[in-house]
């Protein structure tokens, strides 16, 4: 558990201490208590169980739904409002180079009057990074708890267009691969990074119009709060467009892949009939001078072998020869 008090006017964070078990939970609540006019906490959870938020929640007064989101996770990215408290769900996102994989954890809000309560589930933690953005740039904070939403949110999104920028450059270079010279194939390694974008988009897609809400004049919230969360709206549009075309490019890329598959088959088939019509024509000649009939012409000829081997190197050198020239061998 991690608590801060913010100071709307003057920007101070006060770092409250939450030591592990039942004490931290007193001691975090006790300070609540104390809040006094122009401050605002923020607390964080990490993966926290029904009991975890059970003082917290009735501190903000949250519907037993929106404690069950809280601690079960993997939830839609998604915007309720439960009285004075809004509750928000992201997808946390980072990307891993060596995979290369997509990896998704959980991240949800509750902003209220005086407090904001975030919970996080999976590796990924975005809190730490808004929380010292706030402490560099406290001029938000007079915005009160709106400001927290807004730093985490800009902090999930920007990690968003990092990510996009990653698949970006894995992409091309699969697609410099898909037209190389080499017979690679590439069906697996294709449909690997596709999958990966699919999960990618299904984490920023239904943000649009969370985030596209939070643009209008809100009741409680300042006017002067706006412009950051249209700020926020912009880049998550950008990047939604962005997974869009990695996905449409990722399947021009397995289309192109498997038509040069099929170009490759094509073309190992051509040079396997070149090549059987080569063979075929000494073994036609063979076949008819091997039959064995007491009347046949050139069987009594000293010359007739060497006629009947000439005419199959004759033969197979004249196909040969035409087969190269039509790009067949």
């Amino acid at each position: 558990m991690r608590c801060v008090v913010y100071d709307e006017r003057s920007g101070r964070a006060e770092h409250v201490g939450c030591p592990e078990g039942g004490d931290g939970h007193a001691a975090t609540l006790g300070r609540l208590k104390e809040l006094a006019e122009g401050e605002f906490a923020w607390v964080h959870l990490d993966e926290p169980g029904e009991g975890d938020l059970e003082g917290l929640s009735e501190r903000l007064g949250l519907h037993p739904l929106a404690v069950e989101d809280a601690v079960q996770a993997y939830q839609r990215p998604k915007r309720e409002r439960y009285g004075d408290v809004l509750a928000v769900a992201l997808k946390t996102l980072w990307y891993l180079r060596d995979g290369p994989e997509v990896e998704t954890g959980d991240v949800m809000l509750f902003t209220g009057p005086h407090l904001v309560l975030s919970v996080r589930h999976g590796p990924a933690d975005p809190t730490a990074e808004a929380a010292r953005r706030l402490e560099e740039d406290p001029i938000t904070l007079k915005f009160g708890p709106v400001a927290v939403l807004h730093a985490v949110l800009d902090t999930v999104v920007d990690s968003y267009s990092e990510a996009a920028v990653r698949v970006r450059t894995d992409l091309t270079q699969l697609e410099c691969r898909v037209f190389a010279p080499a017979r690679d194939d590439l069906t697996e390694a294709i449909y690997s990074l596709k999958r990966e974008v699919v999960e990618f988009r299904d984490a920023v897609e239904p943000l649009v119009p969370v985030v596209q809400e939070l643009t209008g004049p809100r009741e409680g919230w300042p006017d002067e709060a706006l412009p950051y969360f249209r700020d926020v709206a912009d880049h998550i549009q950008r990047t939604d467009t962005e997974v869009h075309s990695l996905d449409e490019l990722l399947n021009s890329a397995l289309d192109a892949h498997l038509a040069r598959m099929g170009t490759w088959q094509n073309d190992d088939m051509r040079r396997i009939s070149a090549w059987a019509a080569i063979l075929a024509t000494p073994t036609l000649i063979a076949g008819v001078y091997g039959m064995n009939f007491a009347h046949m012409p050139e069987l009594g000829w000293a010359f007739g072998y060497p006629l009947a081997i000439t005419m199959m190197v004759v033969s197979a050198g004249l196909l040969y020869r035409a087969f190269r020239r039509n790009n067949w061998l």
